[in-house]
């Protein structure tokens, strides 16, 4: 599909708008790190502007160096198999169902899944940091590290025993590749000249479920080797186990690169400065060896151009959103958000395979990506212009869809059930929970859609259409027809809201929505590519239960659970009824009036500090589409552990996971509906109060569905 620039008549002055969002960090603060990136590879710095505490930052905001590529797994020294880990259920589908899952009582069974959910894990592929012998992150003095979204560049300057560093770093455009700029002033004739350095140190995986990936013990279990070097670059090889990878090293001054212990690398120079690229690589191009002919095709003054060039045609070319005019005391922290987000999620979640809940910053999940946060994560990249970054990531179910059928086969269904918690190959990580959620499924039909809306190219209808046929095809195999009530359920689910069991649930409100939606929207891809609609999906729209609701008006976690507003189980985690309306527009399921109640009642009881990051835009969704815009605005800048935002916009949720891109995604997402309405709205910033307190201006936003 060829993609173009987004057409506006610019009126906002984008680089005032990104400039007066740079992040400005004085202290070696752990949550305040600053990355840099490209969308399928990033590297975040300390206040140093490189690497240089690594074991410091770890349980901060890590300092993680991650590619789209980087996997490793251990040996599975048992032989086990993906298969062992499977468990038959009978939820009532009129067969039995084979789920990946988890087991507590200890044997094949419960290895088979702990080793598939564990393995592969993303890698930490190296750090770079500054060689500075003793100096610990409390010597670090007359700090001020900046990133320049303009630019992409993070320019950090600091004091370290009487000597000034400045230390400049951006990220290749369309390379796992870093460069930077290590300069030191001379500060005192008393005292001892600091010289030019940094260092390479490389880690062995830990396998951690949420942590930074970096084992710094078991430098015997992994090698770092010199392939080649000239005057001015090197070649390293990286081997953990059957993990083969290679790091390209490029300076520009005269300078030595010395192996200082094993899989610890210091390159160093007696100049006052040293300049640098380093590039990591899953094999080496055949050009990679010629380290001559890598200097001076990428230099690190090459990149630093590039990076300039990118980031600007990325801001320039986008929606743009401006709070300045707002005087509604808030504007300017919700603006601060949003200009930081689109960054985060450019740097980290655009590439060619979905992102995970902490991009590429560490591990979550062992670094596994979860398919029902797709969503969140991208939805807003076609909404703000950006069609060209979703399409590279939708690629990917093409890749899957082998597995996907797999899945739908051995549970006994049609079509192809999209798996939840996966890697790069597809295969489905056993989980009590993931394994049975099903919202993941309807994702691909909306965010293609939004692809198709975006551009009216066809070419998105010819590439995506089979997909989404064999997407609604299981979906509506998985939907039971109740003939007694002449109507459709969904059931043999965990839904969106995680507190309700599979084997007791049905007809929970945002499954129910989102399939009624997305039928409709694969019957209309139909027609659009010529095609009849399919008749028993017509029959599934017609007859899809309603929302259930109590006696109190008051929509329920689901229809099994009529106790949903006694039970304090029931009214924690993600207020999920609320994205029946807030992601979807309004439709025959659901009462306006019995939405509004609802959505009063959970802002005023619901359990919040059991929440996440991307619960806050969707209640903010709900609320605009409602015609309650202060309850909107209100949303995204609740008082909530969940909803903060740190110094470098990073979605904080608890001790675990300190980077929740969820969340910016979501906040994204609720802002273009707040701003561009959705079909059918003829106001213009529908999402915000018109009390005078809230002129945002606003260009190349999409409207959603």
């Amino acid at each position: 599909m060829a993609w173009t620039a987004l057409t506006v008549h610019a009126s906002i002055n984008r680089q005032a708008l990104v400039s007066r969002n740079n992040p400005v960090v004085t202290t070696a603060d752990t949550l305040a790190s600053l990355s840099v990136g490209n969308g399928g590879f990033a590297f975040t710095t300390d206040v140093t502007g490189l690497q240089t505490f690594p074991e410091y930052y770890k349980n901060g905001v890590p300092l993680g160096t991650q590619s789209e590529w980087s996997w490793h797994s251990f040996d599975n020294t048992e032989g086990l198999r993906i298969e062992e880990s499977y468990q038959k259920f009978d939820f009532g589908h009129g067969h039995r169902e084979l789920y990946a899952t988890e087991f507590k009582t200890p044997g094949r069974a419960r290895d088979a899944a702990n080793y598939f959910r564990q393995n592969p894990h993303r890698l930490h592929l190296g750090c770079i940091g500054l060689e500075l012998a003793g100096v610990k992150p409390g010597d670090i003095r007359k700090a001020r590290q900046t990133l320049d979204m303009w630019t992409g560049k993070i320019t950090s300057r600091f004091t370290v025993n009487g000597e000034r560093f400045t230390v400049t770093t951006v990220c290749h455009p369309d390379r796992d590749m870093i460069a930077s700029k290590v300069e030191v002033s001379h500060q005192s004739p008393n005292t001892k000249h600091q010289t030019s350095a940094i260092n390479l140190r490389f880690p062995y995986p830990t396998g951690g479920h949420s942590d930074d990936a970096c084992d710094w013990t078991a430098d015997n279990k992994h090698q770092t080797e010199l392939v080649s070097q000239t005057e001015h670059g090197a070649v390293l090889k990286r081997t953990i186990g059957k993990t083969v990878y290679y790091v390209v090293l490029n300076w520009e001054e005269q300078a030595q690169l010395k192996e200082r212990s094993k899989n610890y690398w210091v390159l160093e120079t007696e100049e006052a400065q040293l300049t640098f690229s380093c590039e990591f690589l899953p094999s080496l191009r055949p050009q990679a060896s010629d380290i001559n002919h890598q200097t001076s095709s990428l230099s690190p003054q090459t990149t630093f151009s590039a990076s300039a060039m990118h980031w600007q045609k990325f801001w320039t070319e986008g929606a743009a959103v401006d709070f300045s005019k707002c005087k509604d005391k808030r504007a300017r922290e919700l603006e601060r958000r949003v200009v930081l987000s689109q960054w985060l999620l450019a740097i980290q979640c655009a590439a060619g395979t979905p992102p995970q809940e902490t991009g590429l910053t560490y591990n979550s999940w062992f670094g596994k990506f979860h398919m029902e946060m797709i969503w969140w994560h991208q939805a807003w990249l076609p909404l703000w212009g950006h069609g060209d970054m979703l399409d590279r990531t939708l690629r990917w179910y093409e890749s899957v869809e082998p597995i996907a059928r797999e899945i739908a086969m051995r549970q006994g269904f049609k079509g192809v059930r999209w798996m939840k918690m996966t890697d790069r190959s597809g295969e489905e990580a056993p989980s009590k929970v993931g394994s049975f959620l099903i919202w993941q499924q309807p994702h691909l039909i909306y965010l293609a859609e939004l692809l198709y809306r975006s551009s009216h190219d066809k070419a998105v209808l010819e590439h995506y259409g089979r997909l989404i046929d064999e997407t609604a095809t299981f979906m509506a195999d998985f939907a039971t027809y109740d003939a007694s009530n002449d109507r459709y359920v969904l059931k043999g689910m965990i839904p969106a809201q995680e507190t309700l069991k599979a084997s007791e649930t049905y007809n929970s409100p945002f499954e129910l929505a989102y399939w009624h939606w997305a039928l409709q929207i694969a019957q209309q891809w139909r027609e659009r590519r010529g095609l009849a609609r399919e008749a028993q999906w017509d029959d599934i729209i017609r007859k899809l239960s309603p929302l259930a609701k109590d006696s109190e008006n008051r929509y329920l976690a689901a229809e099994s659970n009529p106790e949903t507003y006694s039970d304090i189980r029931l009214i924690s985690d993600h207020p999920a009824v609320l994205g029946a309306v807030g992601i979807f527009p309004m439709s025959r399921l659901v009462e306006p009036q019995v939405m509004k109640h609802t959505q009063e009642w959970i802002w005023d009881n619901w359990n919040w500090d059991k929440t996440w990051g991307w619960d806050y835009p969707m209640v903010a969704m709900n609320a605009a589409r409602l015609g309650e815009p202060e309850f909107a605005v209100s949303a995204l800048l609740m008082d909530k552990r969940t909803n903060t935002y740190l110094p470098n916009g990073h979605n904080y949720q608890d001790g675990r996971l300190r980077c929740y891109l969820p969340g910016n995604g979501g906040l994204l997402t609720a802002i273009a509906l707040m701003c561009a309405g959705w079909d059918g709205c003829t106001e213009r910033n529908p999402g915000f109060p018109k009390n005078g307190l809230w002129n945002v201006q606003w260009e190349g936003l999409k409207a959603m569905p």
